[in-house]
C-alpha cells in the first residue's frame, strides 16, 4: 500500500481544530506557514509557560486516518483536522516510526519525526471520553499514545491531499517518546 496525505490543515490561532486547506506550505526549520505553532522555538502554550526558549520539536502534527476509523468503531465521531493535526495520512503506521525517521512528502517537503503527541484534555471538548480513547496500554502495561506524531521541517515545500509519502529510516531505531 502506498502511503498518502489524505488531508491538510492549519490555523493561525491556538485552536484545537484546524481549518481544512487545499494545500499547506512547509517552511524549513519553522513548520507550517501561517500556523500558530510555526517557529524555531516552542509555540505550544503550556511549553512556552515552562520555557519559551526550548526548541520547537512540534512544528508539524500528523495523525493517521486509521485512528479516525478506530475511534469511529468505538462510537466517536471525529473528523480529520478536528484533533489539531496539520497532516492526516493514510497507509502508514506513524506510531511505529522511530525518532529521526524522515517523511518525504510530494516533490520537496521533508519532515523529520521527533516524537509522539501527548493527548490533552482539550480532546474532551470534542467529545467526552475522547482523551481516554486516544490512549491504550500494551501487553506490559506501558502507556500507548495514539494521537499522532510530531516533527520538524527539514526541507520546505507545498503539501496537498494525495501527495505520496516516502519514508527513510535512521540507521538505528529509537522508539518514539512524547515530545
Amino acid at each position: 500500500m502506498t502511503a498518502l496525505v489524505s488531508h491538510v490543515f492549519s490555523s493561525p490561532t491556538h485552536t484545537m481544530s484546524k481549518v481544512a486547506r487545499d494545500s499547506i506550505t512547509l517552511l524549513a526549520g519553522l513548520g507550517v506557514e501561517g500556523d500558530a505553532h510555526m517557529g524555531v522555538t516552542v509555540k505550544h502554550r503550556s511549553r512556552v509557560a515552562a520555557d519559551p526558549t526550548q526548541p520547537n520539536l512540534r512544528q508539524v502534527h500528523l495523525i493517521h486516518s486509521e485512528l479516525h476509523a478506530e475511534l469511529e468503531g468505538k462510537g466517536f465521531n471525529v473528523a480529520p483536522g478536528q484533533m489539531g493535526e496539520n497532516i492526516t495520512t493514510h497507509g502508514i503506521d506513524l506510531l511505529a516510526l522511530g525518532v529521526g525517521a524522515r517523511l518525504h512528502i510530494g516533490d520537496q517537503a521533508i519532515i523529520e519525526v521527533t516524537g509522539l503527541r501527548n493527548p490533552c484534555l482539550q480532546l474532551e471538548g470534542i467529545q467526552s471520553g475522547l482523551m481516554q480513547a486516544a490512549l491504550d496500554t500494551d501487553e506490559n502495561g506501558k502507556l500507548i499514545r495514539k494521537s499522532g506524531i510530531m516533527g520538524v521541517v527539514i526541507a520546505g515545500g507545498v503539501v496537498r491531499a494525495n501527495d505520496e509519502i516516502r519514508i527513510t529510516h535512521p540507521a538505528t531505531h529509537r522508539p518514539l517518546e512524547r515530545v
